[in-house]
Order: structure tokens, then C-alpha cells, then sequence
């Protein structure tokens, strides 16, 4: 006999906190949000880094480097090294939950189909109940940014690359002691910003390096941040080019635009996902080229074969291999036009 769970249910019943330390992982949680490394086996993303986070009230969590993402069950399914979009493993990871973290309640043997099918991608319960707007614009500015702040200077960007780009300083709020950049959505709509903490001593589990926007609600609906939806300055290609550059970072873009290189977009991370394949090639022209200039470190390389892969059967594509752990900023207007002859 099927042992049928009501997953709705399970997830209003589950503690994170308890199911994060169910699976060793030791919360460090701040309000309602635990940020660290991320703990999942199948974790390609950067080590260091601590891009893993949880909201232990929604019981939702994403991880910025892998691109994982989820819901309470969800999460104890990768931990197990199951696949939480095929039912038969949602169901396992569920009921293990369920006998050990909430023994009082007994699931139902009876011959019930599992109410999570096979095709249904990963969701959040949030998304599942309420209506969703995915990188809506925004209806507001951060305002009095300090565009003149050290630490832009000392990224050697110009006055009116700093303009150009929308760059500051933040003192205040959600991004307080960050510098900021606005994020726009390929029709050019303000969706957001990120937030690069301005001290790299400072980057901890309760400080990740880069702050993304979170989810927001407002009149019933749904606004979720979802980064593997657009690429950063695309918004400025008016029309396909003949080459393009697809780098990791906010800053080799700024910097590759300051020197005068070819257009410039950015990933926000090692990963591709398939809807920034598909931005890449439709602003490429047939016939045209795709320049990879990820970063010289680990996960540059896993960002390279990743892109190179997924979009060599459909467009031209060169991979300029940087020196081990430099980045784009580390050289030269005339050292980069040489890379991009």
C-alpha cells in the first residue's frame, strides 16, 4: 500500500531550523533568514563562498552559487541526494521527514497519488498559493547614493562610468555599507539591485558578499527575484550584435565597458541557466561570436564549460582563459582589446 502525505500540510508542520540541523548543518539564523555556506552534496558552486540562504519562517531557501532553490522538502530531498522534481523522491524525502520530525503525526496508507507530479518544477509554497509577478518593475529609486565613495575609486572606475552605470554607495536600509547596482530587466525596467559589501574581511555566513533583492509582497501578490531570468546589461543591446562578451561579474562588465571593449553582459554567477541561453544567442547574429571571459579561478572554468557547451551548437564561441585567480579588472584596456582580437 501507498503511504499518502499531505505535503501542503507537512511543510506548515516542519521547523527549518530543525530540519537544517536534522541534516548537520548548524543554523545561523538573523531574523528570519539563515545565510552560510551552502551544505547541498551537489553544491558546483563557489566553496567560499557563503551564497546559501534559508527563510526559516516561509520555509523557502536558494542558493546564489549553484542556483538550488526550493522549498523545507525540497531541501531535505538534495541533502539525500534525491531529485526533488521526480515525485517518487519528493514522496521519500517527505516521509522521512515527516517519521522523524513530526511523529505525532501518521500519514494514511492508502492507494493515493502523489499530489507532487513528476513534471512540476521546484516551488515555494508562497508561489504555489498566490498569484506571481517574476522580476517585476520596481515603483521606487534608492535615492542619496554616494556616488563618490572610495571604494568605486578604488575599482579604478571613472566619474562617468560610475554614472553610466548607476553605481553607489549605500549607507542605510537593506543594503546598508554596500555598494549597489541597479539591475534591469532586458526591456530596460529598473527590477532591483545588488548589494557588494565593501569589505572582503567582513564576508562571513551572516554577510554573504553580494546581496540580491528578496521576495516582496504587496496586495496579495507575489513579487519574487529570480537572477536566472535576465543578464545584467543586456538592457542595452538594442538590436543582435556580431560579438558579445559573457563574463561572471558586475564589475568586469563596468570595467570592460570603461575600456571600450565589445558589448558586455554578466551572468551574476558561474551558472547559465537556460533562459540566459536563450537572451545570449537572440542577441548574437548568426554567424556572429560569443566571448567567454570568466573569471581565472575554479569556478570561472566551471562558468566557461558551461556557457561554452550550451551555446557552441548555436552560436560561434571563444573562451579567453585568464591567468589563474585574476579576473577581467585585473588587466589592461590594451591587455583585454588584445585578448578580443
Amino acid at each position: 500500500m501507498s503511504t499518502w502525505i499531505d505535503f501542503k500540510e507537512l511543510r506548515a508542520q516542519l521547523d527549518f531550523v530543525a530540519v537544517l540541523r536534522h541534516h548537520g548543518v548548524e543554523p545561523k539564523v538573523k531574523g528570519e533568514q539563515h545565510h552560510g555556506f551552502c551544505p547541498l552534496p551537489n553544491h558546483n558552486g563557489k566553496k567560499n563562498s557563503p551564497s546559501f540562504s534559508a527563510n526559516v519562517k516561509k520555509g523557502i531557501f536558494k542558493c546564489f552559487g549553484c542556483g538550488a532553490q526550493g522549498n523545507i522538502i525540497d531541501f531535505s530531498a538534495f541533502m539525500q541526494g534525491l531529485n526533488p522534481k521526480e515525485g517518487r523522491d519528493l514522496h521519500k524525502a517527505a516521509l522521512g521527514l515527516n517519521e522523524r520530525l513530526c511523529p505525532e503525526s501518521k500519514p494514511n496508507r492508502e492507494k493515493k497519488p502523489i499530489t507532487e507530479p513528476k513534471s512540476k518544477p521546484v516551488q515555494t509554497e508562497i508561489e504555489e498559493t498566490k498569484p506571481l509577478l517574476v522580476n517585476a518593475p520596481l515603483d521606487f529609486e534608492l535615492q542619496n547614493l554616494d556616488t563618490e565613495h572610495p571604494y568605486l575609486a578604488d575599482r579604478n572606475l571613472t566619474p562617468e562610468t560610475i554614472k553610466h552605470f548607476g553605481l553607489g554607495f549605500c549607507s542605510r536600509g537593506y543594503f546598508k555599507e554596500r555598494a549597489v547596482i541597479p539591475l534591469h530587466s532586458k526591456e530596460g525596467f529598473l527590477i532591483g539591485y545588488a548589494g557588494r559589501l565593501i569589505n572582503d574581511s567582513e564576508i562571513g555566513d551572516d554577510n554573504p558578499k553580494y546581496l540580491f533583492p528578496g521576495t516582496r509582497e504587496r496586495s496579495g501578490i507575489i513579487f519574487p527575484f529570480r537572477n536566472g531570468d535576465f543578464l545584467n546589461n543586456l538592457h542595452r543591446l538594442k538590436s543582435p550584435v556580431d560579438d558579445l562578451i559573457v563574463t561572471e561579474g558586475f564589475f568586469s562588465v563596468h570595467w570592460l565597458h570603461q575600456c571600450g571593449c565589445l558589448p558586455a553582459v554578466g551572468l551574476m554567477g558561474w551558472a547559465c541557466s537556460p533562459e540566459q541561453v536563450k537572451l545570449i544567442v537572440s542577441h548574437v547574429r548568426p554567424g556572429g561570436r560569443v566571448w567567454i571571459l570568466a573569471d581565472g579561478d575554479e569556478a570561472g572554468e566551471r562558468c566557461a564549460v558551461n556557457v561554452f557547451q550550451l551555446v557552441a551548437p548555436q552560436r560561434a564561441v571563444r573562451w579567453v582563459r585568464l591567468d589563474g585567480g585574476k579576473q577581467p579588472t585585473d588587466y589592461s584596456e590594451k591587455e583585454l582589446r588584445g585578448f578580443l582580437k
